[in-house]
């Protein structure tokens, strides 16, 4: 509790300080710029010469804008300080800056969501179509590529056996021992009349 308690205090007197320098910093460089104005003002002959007088101004003026150029520093210091304060300790801010990222990504995911389901419905749609173009084309051609595969080979088999009942048996070649073969027609010679029958 007492942590808890020291810590707001803490900020407002480190408010308070930050307060404190800007007020110091835009004081002091108004009254070196009105200080430089004045400087600049041609005042009647005294017992300084006017070399020396014009030495000191100029010496006055360089101080003077030496002393806003720290009072400008400290200001930008000043705000880097703030911020750094902000980031680290104006948690509701960071708070509510990330509900608000998070409602964006929620609302993103809803959408991605919503078009991940209608791109779904529409490829099931066309998905069934496809299916029934395909099947009604292949229960019109009858084809065996299109059977399952015990029923394929089961036609398969029976086109077999009905071609093989349907074949004529070749005849049986002769057999080695049935001796020589012999001439049946005889030979006539085509120069003279009809000659001797020869026997092979």
């Amino acid at each position: 509790m007492a942590q808890q308690r020291a810590l707001p205090q803490s900020k407002e007197t480190l408010l308070q300080s930050y307060n404190k320098r800007l007020k110091d910093d835009v004081k002091s460089i108004m009254d070196n710029f009105t200080e430089i104005i004045k400087t600049a003002k041609i005042e009647d002959e005294t017992q300084v010469s006017r070399a020396t007088q014009g030495e000191q101004d100029n010496y006055e003026m360089h101080v003077r804008a030496a002393n806003i150029v720290r009072a400008g520093e400290s200001l930008m210091k000043l705000v880097s300080d703030l911020k750094q304060f902000l980031i680290l300790n104006d948690f509701p801010s960071v708070n509510e800056a990330i509900d608000q990222r998070n409602q964006q990504l929620r609302a993103l995911r809803e959408e991605c969501d919503r078009k991940l389901v209608a791109l779904r419905d529409e490829v099931s749609i066309d998905l069934y179509e496809l299916e029934e173009e395909y099947y009604s084309s292949s229960s019109s051609l009858c084809e065996a590529n299109d059977l399952p595969l015990c029923e394929a080979y089961w036609r398969l088999d029976l086109d077999t056996d009905s071609a093989d009942g349907l074949s004529v048996p070749l005849p049986a070649p002769p057999e080695p021992s049935a001796g020589p073969l012999q001439a049946a027609a005889p030979a006539h010679s085509h120069a003279g009349g009809p000659g001797p029958t020869e026997h092979a």
